[in-house]
């Protein structure tokens, strides 16, 4: 695995990543916040090619705007995020999809839940995201337009844009070529 913005401390095994996010980490571009962020830890696997991208993901969320899953990307200003953002006090089901300027879209999972699965599928130009809180049953999310790329990036995304960081567990991430 390659890194956009190496946390201080993560450990692997295998297929499963143990993060803290860094204090003060994101990815966003622009719209509403008039800023570009481009400072969220990104561990990833250059992908040739339509795949499905799967992981488990268990966080400690405490700070607003706290974060983790996955994410595709081409370059910085073409890309998708998507897995828990907590806000309010909730984990919110969220996916962000970039084309130069961000946009966002959240759905409260007002359960909390201990762990959320996420699988991103890419078929030529579009990502669809799927999320699922038992591992068996998945539900779209998103359908989102990604520029048309021979190769793009895929794996574990997780930032700490308001906090002091936070810990996040990855399990059984992977990438099977359709």
């Amino acid at each position: 695995m390659q890194w956009l913005n190496e946390p201080r401390q993560w450990q692997a095994d295998g297929q499963n990543y143990q993060i803290t996010t860094d204090p003060h980490t994101d990815f966003w571009c622009v719209t509403h916040y008039d800023f570009i962020r481009d400072s969220g830890h990104f561990g990833y696997e250059t992908v040739a090619g339509d795949f499905v991208a799967e992981v488990k993901v268990t966080g400690a969320y405490h700070d607003l705007y706290d974060q983790a899953g996955l994410m595709v990307r081409v370059d910085d200003r073409n890309w998708l995020k998507c897995g828990i953002e907590y806000v309010g006090g909730v984990q919110q089901a969220s996916a962000v999809a970039t084309r130069d300027f961000s946009d966002w879209s959240v759905t409260p999972l007002t359960d909390n839940p201990t762990s959320i699965w996420l699988r991103l599928t890419r078929r030529g130009d579009y990502v669809e995201v799927q999320l699922s809180t038992d591992g068996d049953t998945f539900t779209m999310l998103r359908l989102a337009y990604l520029v048309p790329s021979v190769e793009t990036m895929v794996g574990p995304m997780c930032c700490s844009p308001d906090g002091e960081g936070f810990s996040v567990a990855f399990e059984g991430f992977r990438v099977t070529p359709l």
